[in-house]
C-alpha cells in the first residue's frame, strides 16, 4: 500500500527493520523477528507486542519501502505491506517506472519533491474508488491494512473505525485494538508472543452494555453465544458504545426488516457505511424520538445555550436541537423543561442582547423564546431567517401578529383549519367529531360531584396552558407530567394526545392526506380488509358509539386507510381495540395519525405479522421482573408465563384487560411516556398481586388471580355514565376484592418505578426463536442445543453471501413474513458449502452429487431454494432405517439427476455454474415426499395457532416405506457407486466392499427369477452382465469397479432394457442380512464436533468460494 510520504530516522530505526533491498534512491526493509524461525527471539517478540499496541506507520506491516536522499540521514516512507508479494510488487513498479526517471534531475531536492508527488498521484488514484471517507484517511488506510492482514476477511469487508483498548481475558487486561467493521466485531493483541484474536459477528450478540464494578471503572460488556467479553480503557467510551449498538442495530435491520433495508440507501450499501454516518444517523434517531418528530427528520445542528423561562424567572441551561423543519430544546440541568417549535409557528428570528449571544424567536401565538449564551449567534440568526422566510422587519411581525390574532394558540384550531380544506367534497365520508362528544355531551347546569372534579382538572390544565402556553410550542416539564398522571380531563384528552404523541406535526404536514386516503381505499378488498370486517364489531362492542353506524363506519374508514397507507402492516388484531379508543377522544383524521404514531413510531415492529417489537419489549420486561421482582421469579418455575400473560397488555395498552374509564388513563401516561408507562404498569401489577401469586400453583390459578385484580381496578373520578363504565357493572359480584384506583396505582408506579429509561432499540429477541427450536428439535432428532448451533450456521451462510455484494440476489431469498425459521433460504451453491462442513458422507468421492440430490429433495417448491426447517433434514442422524431411506430417496426422482462435470480432471467436483444448472433442473412427476410445513406468508399471523399447527405436526404418522417408488438399474448403478464411495477409508472397507457385492449380486438374481415367474413371453434382457459387472468390480477395488458398473449400465441402457427395478423393502432386507452394513449406518455421528469444525472453517469456506 502506497503511504503519504512521512519522514523517517533511519539511525534510530535499524535496530527494528532489517534491510532486504535497496539501491541508490530506495529502501526495502523487513520488520525484525518477522518471517524468522522462533520469531526472532527477545527482540521480535518486542517488536510485535511495540506493533500490537502503539499505532504509527511504522508499525503496522512487516514490510515498508523508504525513499532515501543520498548523504542524508532522513528517509521517507512511501509503501508498506502485509506479505512479501505486495511489498515486492510495489519494489518492481518503483524500479521499472520511477528510477529511470531520477537520473535526469540535478539536485537531491528535485528528486525528493518528484517522488513525493509521484506517490501522492498514486494514493489519489487509488482513491478514486476507494470507499475510505474519514477526517484522515492516511491513518484510516493503515488502520484498514492492519485490520486485513490479522483477520483475513474478504476485501469487501468494510472497517468503519477502530479503537485501542483492553480485552479482558480471565482478571488480566490484554492491550490491543478493537475494530468496527460492518458486519463483525474484532479484536487483535499480540504482547510478548501471546496472540489474542476474536472475531464476533454482530447478528450473533445477545447482550450490549455498559457496565462498572470495582475492577472496571467503565467498560463495554458483550455476550455472544453465551460468552461474555469485557472491553476497557477506551480513550471516548460513549463513543464507541454509540457505534456499536449503531452496527448491532444495524445487522439486525437486516435480520427483521428487509423492506427498510433494501429502501435505505445507507444499509444497502455497506460500502457507504461510515463513522461519521452512523454517529449522524444515531443522533438524529435520538432526537426523532426525544422529541416524538417524523422519522424523516434529521438532527443539523445543537448548540450549547439558556433558554429564558418566563414562569419560572430564570434561565435553564440546556440544547438547541435544530432539524429542516423544528427548532426544540431540552433542558440538562434536572429541570426535566423541554420546548418544540415548528419552523411552521416561527414569524420572526431576531438578534437580542448581543452582549449575552441572545436569539430571539417569534410565533404565531404571540410567544417569543429568547436563548442566551449561543456560540455563532449572528450566523445562526441568519441560517434561521433564511430558514423560516423572515426578517427582523418590526412592521413585519406587527402585520404578521395582527393577522394571526384572531387564531387560537392552539394547533388544534390551526389543524382543524388545514384539515377542513383539505377535506374538500369529502366531509360527508369523513367524520369531523369526536364520538365521546357525540354519544355523551357533558351537560354544563347539571354538575355532580365527578363533574366538579373534572371542571377541577380542566381548569389545572388551563391554568397550566396560560403559564406555559398552548399548543405544540408549549413548555413541558414536570408540572405537565404530574397533570397526566392525575388523568387528562374528557374535553382535553384527544388534542393531548395528538401532541405528546408528535401526531400533530404529521398531520399539519399532510394537510387533505387523510380524506384523499379514504377515497383511494374505499371499496378495495385484500385481505386486510376481509379481516378487518370480520373485527369491526368486536371492538368495544359494550359502547354505545360502536353499537351504531356511526362508530363502525368511522372504525372501518381509518383501519382500511391505514391499511392501504402501510402494506407492509396492514391490520393485525388489538389494531381495532386501540382505534375504538383513539375514536373515542378524537376526531377520525386525528385517530388515523395517532394510529400512524403508534405503529410507526412509538411502538415500531408491534402490529406486523411477526409482532417482533411486541416480543422484544417482552424479553425487556422479563429482564425488570427478574431484576425487581426476584422472588417472583424464584417462584415462577418457567418465565414464559409472563410472556403469554402479557402479551395483550403490550398490544393492547391494557385496554382489553382494564374498564375503559381506567385505561384511557393508561393511554395518557404512554402517549406521554412512551413504552416505558406501560412497563412500569406491567412491574405495578405484579408487585400489588405479589403474595397471591406467590401461593398459586399453576398458571392457570394465576392468570386467575390478575383478571380479578383487573376487574377490580376502578376510576372514582371518571365522569363516564355508568352504562358505559364497565367496572361498575362488577362492583357487586367483586365486592370481596378490594378495589384499587387507577390514578393512586400509576402515582404508586411512577414513584417506585420512575428509574426506568425509555426504552432503545433492542439487539434480538430469542424467546420466540428458541421455542421453534425446541419443536424442530423433537422432529428431527437432534438436541435444541445442537440445533441452535445448526441454525446459527445455516443463518451465518445466507448473510456471508450477501455481506460483501451489495446487489447480491440472496437479498431476495429473505422473506420477513413467514416463520423465523422459514425466512432465511439458501441456494444449492451455499448448501453444498454447508454439506461439506456438517455431513456425514462429506468425504464421498461424489459429495457433490450428493450435495445436489440432497437438495433438490429438498426444494419442493422447485424455486432453488431451502429454508432452515427442510436444511435440519438433510444432516438426518435417525436409525439405521432412517439413514437408509434418506440415501435412496437421493438416487430416485425427484432429487436424483444424470451428474457429469465438463471437466473431467475435477473427477467428481462440479463448478459453481454446473451445480446451479443441475440444480434447476425441473423433473415433471409428482412430488412423492414432503413435508407438511405451515407456510405463513400472507395475512396476519395468529402466534397461537401457528404453534398449534407445529405441536400437531409432531404426531403426523411415519412416512411408509411400501409408498417409496421403486428404483430403476441405472438409478441403482449410482447408488451402489455411492455405497463404495462412502466405505473409502472406513476400517472395515475390504468387509464392506466384499458385502456390496454380495447384496448386489443377489438382488439381480431375486430380480431375474421375479421376472421369469412373472411371465416367460416378457423381452426382458438377462442381467448377466449386470452381475459379472458387480462381481468384477469387486475384486478390482471401488475406482475400477465404478467405472466398470457405468460403462455396464450405458450399454444395458442402449439395449432400451429400462424395466429393471428394486423395491426398497427389498434392498433394505438384503443389506439387513449384512452386519458390516449395519454397524456403518448405526455408528453414532458426532455432530458437536462437525458443528465446531464448522464454526471454525465457514468463514474460510466462504472466501475460498
Amino acid at each position: 500500500m502506497w503511504l503519504k510520504p512521512e519522514e523517517v530516522l533511519l539511525k534510530n530505526a535499524l535496530k527494528l527493520w532489517v534491510l532486504e533491498r535497496s539501491n541508490q534512491y530506495f529502501v526495502l526493509q523487513r520488520r525484525r523477528g518477522y518471517g524468522e524461525e522462533g520469531g526472532g527471539g527477545l527482540a521480535g517478540l518486542l517488536v510485535g507486542t511495540l506493533d500490537a499496541v502503539l499505532d504509527s506507520t511504522s508499525k503496522v506491516a512487516p514490510f515498508r519501502i523508504l525513499h532515501q536522499t543520498p548523504d542524508s540521514q532522513v528517509y521517507w516512507s512511501i509503501a508498506c505491506g502485509a506479505s512479501r508479494e505486495e511489498i515486492t510488487e510495489h519494489w518492481d513498479w518503483l524500479e521499472n517506472n520511477v528510477m529511470n526517471t531520477l537520473s535526469v534531475f540535478d539536485s537531491n531536492e528535485d528528486i525528493t519533491s518528484f517522488v513525493q508527488g509521484k506517490i501522492r498521484g498514486l494514493i489519489a488514484e487509488e482513491g478514486k474508488g476507494s470507499f475510505v471517507k474519514e477526517e484522515d484517511p492516511e491513518k484510516f488506510r493503515e488502520g484498514l491494512m492492519k485490520f486485513e492482514r490479522c483477520f483475513g476477511l474478504p476485501e469487501q469487508e468494510k472497517l468503519v473505525t477502530y479503537y485501542s483498548c483492553s480485552y479482558w481475558k480471565g482478571r488480566v487486561p490484554c492491550q490491543g485494538w478493537l475494530y468496527l467493521s460492518t458486519n463483525f466485531l474484532s479484536f487483535y493483541s499480540f504482547l510478548l508472543g501471546a496472540e489474542i484474536k476474536l472475531i464476533i459477528s454482530w447478528d450473533e450478540i445477545s447482550k450490549l452494555e455498559k457496565t462498572s464494578n470495582v475492577i472496571l471503572t467503565e467498560s463495554i460488556h458483550v455476550c455472544s453465544r453465551g460468552e461474555d467479553h469485557y472491553f476497557s480503557m477506551f480513550l471516548h467510551i460513549n463513543e464507541t458504545f454509540l457505534l456499536m449498538e449503531q452496527l448491532a442495530n444495524y445487522a439486525v435491520r437486516r435480520l427483521f426488516d428487509k423492506e427498510t433495508f433494501e429502501n435505505d440507501l445507507v444499509l444497502h450499501d455497506p460500502l457507504q457505511i461510515t463513522k461519521r454516518g452512523l454517529e449522524s444517523r444515531a443522533h438524529s434517531e435520538q432526537f426523532s424520538a426525544f422529541f416524538r418528530l417524523p422519522k424523516e427528520e434529521t438532527l443539523k445542528e445543537v448548540h450549547e445555550c439558556f433558554l429564558w423561562v418566563p414562569f419560572t424567572h430564570y434561565n435553564t441551561h440546556g440544547k438547541m436541537c435544530i432539524s429542516e423543519n423544528y427548532i426544540c430544546f431540552a433542558s440538562q440541568d434536572g429541570s426535566l423543561c423541554s420546548v418544540i417549535i415548528p419552523l411552521r409557528e416561527v414569524i420572526a428570528v431576531d438578534k437580542a442582547d448581543p452582549a449575552n449571544r441572545g436569539v430571539s424567536i417569534s410565533t404565531k401565538g404571540k410567544r417569543a423564546f429568547r436563548f442566551t449564551e449561543v456560540k455563532d449567534f449572528e450566523q445562526l440568526v441568519t441560517k434561521l431567517q433564511i430558514k423560516c422566510n423572515a426578517t427582523s422587519n418590526p412592521q413585519h411581525i406587527i402585520s404578521t401578529e395582527v393577522a394571526t390574532s384572531s387564531a387560537s394558540d392552539s394547533p388544534k384550531d390551526f389543524d382543524e383549519l388545514s384539515s377542513k380544506t383539505g377535506q374538500r367534497d369529502n366531509s360527508k365520508t369523513v367524520s369531523t367529531e369526536a364520538l365521546m362528544t357525540v354519544y355523551h355531551p357533558q351537560d354544563a347546569e347539571n354538575l355532580d360531584s365527578k363533574m366538579l372534579k373534572e371542571k377541577m382538572k380542566e381548569q389545572s390544565w388551563n391554568i397550566l396552558f396560560v403559564e406555559r402556553g398552548h399548543g405544540v410550542s408549549m413548555f413541558r416539564t414536570k408540572k405537565t407530567r404530574d397533570l397526566v398522571v392525575r388523568g387528562i380531563p374528557e374535553a382535553l384528552r384527544g388534542e393531548l394526545w395528538l401532541l405528546f404523541s408528535g401526531a400533530v406535526n404529521d398531520m399539519a404536514s399532510n394537510p387533505g392526506y387523510y380524506p384523499e386516503l379514504v377515497e383511494k381505499s374505499l371499496g378495495t378488498c385484500t385481505l386486510a380488509t376481509d379481516e378487518i370486517e370480520r373485527d369491526l364489531r368486536r371492538s368495544l362492542p359494550e359502547h354505545p358509539a360502536f353499537q351504531s353506524d356511526t362508530g363502525i363506519s368511522a372504525l372501518r374508514r381509518v383501519l382500511t386507510a391505514y391499511a392501504y397507507r402501510n402494506p407492509q402492516i396492514g391490520y393485525c388484531q388489538a389494531m381495532n381495540i386501540l382505534t375504538s379508543v383513539l375514536l373515542l377522544y378524537a376526531k377520525e383524521e386525528e385517530a388515523f395519525w395517532l394510529l400512524v404514531a403508534v405503529c410507526e413510531r412509538m411502538l415500531p415492529d408491534y402490529f406486523n405479522r411477526r409482532i417482533i417489537g411486541a416480543l422484544v419489549d417482552q424479553a425487556v420486561f422479563e429482564e425488570l421482573i427478574r431484576v425487581h421482582l426476584p422472588q417472583l421469579t424464584d417462584h415462577m418455575t418457567d418465565m414464559t408465563f409472563f410472556s403469554s400473560v402479557s402479551l395483550s397488555w403490550f398490544l393492547t395498552l391494557f385496554i382489553s384487560v382494564l374498564p375503559i374509564e381506567s385505561a384511557v388513563n393508561v393511554v395518557d401516561c404512554f402517549f406521554y411516556d412512551g413504552i416505558k408507562a406501560i412497563l412500569q404498569l406491567g412491574l405495578a401489577v405484579l408487585e400489588y398481586n405479589m403474595e397471591k401469586l406467590l401461593t398459586c400453583k399453576d398458571d392457570a390459578e394465576a392468570v386467575t388471580v390478575l383478571n380479578r385484580f383487573f376487574d377490580s381496578v376502578t376510576n372514582k373520578d371518571s365522569p363516564l355514565p355508568p352504562a358505559v363504565q364497565q367496572g361498575t357493572s362488577l362492583s357487586d359480584t367483586k365486592s370481596d376484592h378490594p378495589k384499587v384506583d387507577i390514578t393512586d396505582l400509576i402515582r404508586e408506579l411512577s414513584l417506585f418505578y420512575g428509574f426506568i429509561p425509555k426504552r432503545k432499540d433492542s439487539l434480538i429477541n430469542f424467546l420466540f426463536i428458541l421455542f421453534q427450536l425446541r419443536v424442530v428439535s423433537q422432529d428431527v432428532k437432534f438436541s435444541p442445543s445442537d440445533l441452535d448451533e445448526l441454525y446459527d450456521l445455516f443463518k451465518k451462510e445466507h448473510f456471508l453471501s450477501c455481506y460483501w455484494n451489495v446487489n447480491s440476489p440472496v437479498l431476495r431469498h429473505h422473506d420477513a413474513s413467514l416463520p423465523y425459521l422459514e425466512q432465511y433460504r439458501i441456494d444449492c451453491q451455499q448448501f453444498r458449502v454447508l454439506c461439506h462442513l456438517l455431513s456425514p458422507w462429506s468425504h464421498c468421492a461424489n459429495r457433490d452429487s450428493l450435495a445436489l440430490w440432497t437438495f433438490r429433495l429438498m426444494d419442493e417448491s422447485s424455486d432453488g431454494l431451502i429454508n432452515f426447517k427442510q436444511f435440519a433434514y438433510t444432516m438426518y442422524n435417525g436409525s439405521f432405517t432412517d439413514k437408509l431411506k434418506f440415501l435412496f430417496k437421493l438416487h430416485i426422482p425427484p432429487a436424483f439427476t444424470e451428474v457429469e462435470s465438463l471437466s473431467p480432471s475435477k473427477g467428481g467436483d462440479l463448478s459453481k455454474e454446473e451445480l446451479i444448472h443441475f440444480s434447476q433442473l425441473i423433473l415433471v412427476c409428482s412430488l412423492f415426499f414432503s413435508f407438511s410445513f405451515c407456510q405463513i406468508g400472507k395475512g396476519k399471523v395468529d402466534i397461537q395457532a401457528y404453534l398449534k399447527q407445529w405441536q400437531d405436526e409432531l404426531l403426523k404418522k411415519e412416512e411408509n416405506i411400501r409408498d417409496l417408488p421403486r428404483m430403476n438399474q441405472s438409478q441403482f448403478i449410482q447408488f451402489s457407486k455411492t455405497l463404495y464411495n462412502l466405505f473409502h477409508g472406513d476400517p472395515e472397507e475390504e468387509l464392506l466392499y466384499r458385502a456390496i457385492a454380495v447384496v448386489t449380486s443377489l438382488l439381480l438374481k431375486m430380480e431375474e427369477v421375479g421376472r421369469r415367474l412373472q411371465g416367460p413371453m416378457s423381452p426382458v434382457k438377462s442381467p448377466v452382465a449386470i452381475t459379472e459387472v458387480s462381481a468384477e468390480s469387486l475384486q478390482k477395488g471401488p475406482e475400477e469397479g465404478s467405472s466398470k458398473q457405468t460403462e455396464g449400465g450405458r450399454a444395458q441402457s442402449l439395449k432400451g432394457n429400462h424395466e429393471w427395478s428394486f423395491a426398497f423393502e427389498q434392498i433394505l432386507a438384503s443389506l439387513l442380512n449384512e452386519p458390516a452394513f449395519v454397524r456403518f449406518f448405526e455408528k453414532p455421528q458426532e455432530i458437536k464436533a462437525k458443528i465446531e469444525s464448522a464454526k471454525n472453517l465457514q468463514l474460510k469456506a466462504r472466501t475460498r468460494v
